[in-house]
């Protein structure tokens, strides 16, 4: 492997941009589009892949983190429920009934509906995992919980379940249709 190469792969797993490690490695390459090209070759050598893998390898050992726990974590914050947290609760009282003289003649049952909050004590450590915040306000307790939108995007990256997709806007309506309808133009 190159010095060159060795560079690449260093500042590859920086950030794993690897436009920005090719021209970090080879600063004469001034455009992106080459960088791009070249960076995407260059990952494909045995080599490269094999230092990158060490490397990993290296970091995950030295941080313990590795890959399932990422995934596992991104899970927590995924598949989290608000009803975990806090409770629409149905809890009865006696409400006194009065006569049109202001005396109490008896009660009859009434109901109503609260928040209630489930106690941090009681939460799996899964369930902790998702919340980013629990503060006092002047409404009452917000808990904040971790972007569960972006961890199913994340989630579905890793698994693959996402394809680009390019989509011509300039394509003629009319000529569309018949292609799709099979007619000849």
């Amino acid at each position: 492997m190159t010095d060159a190469q060795k560079r690449f792969c260093d500042e590859y797993l920086i950030d794993l941009n690897a436009t920005r490690a090719y021209k970090v490695a080879y600063p004469n390459c001034k455009k992106d589009e080459t960088a791009r090209a070249n960076s995407s070759r260059l990952l494909t050598n045995d080599n490269v892949q094999e230092y990158i893998s060490v490397k990993q390898e290296e970091i995950e050992k030295r941080t313990e983190i590795s890959q399932d726990k990422v995934i596992k974590e991104l899970a927590n914050i995924a598949f989290s429920n608000g009803t975990d947290f806090a409770q629409i609760v149905e809890r009865e009282y006696e409400e006194k009934i009065y006569d049109n003289e202001g005396n109490c003649i008896g009660t009859k049952p009434k109901k109503y509906k609260f928040l209630e909050l489930t106690a941090t004590d009681n939460l799996t450590e899964e369930q902790k995992s998702a919340v980013a915040g629990i503060k006092q306000t002047t409404n009452g307790i917000e808990i904040k919980t971790n972007d569960k939108v972006k961890a199913l995007e994340l989630l579905g990256k890793h698994l693959g379940m996402f394809k680009d997709t390019n989509i011509n806007i300039n394509t003629n309506y009319e000529e569309y249709l018949k292609r799709v309808e099979g007619d000849e133009y």
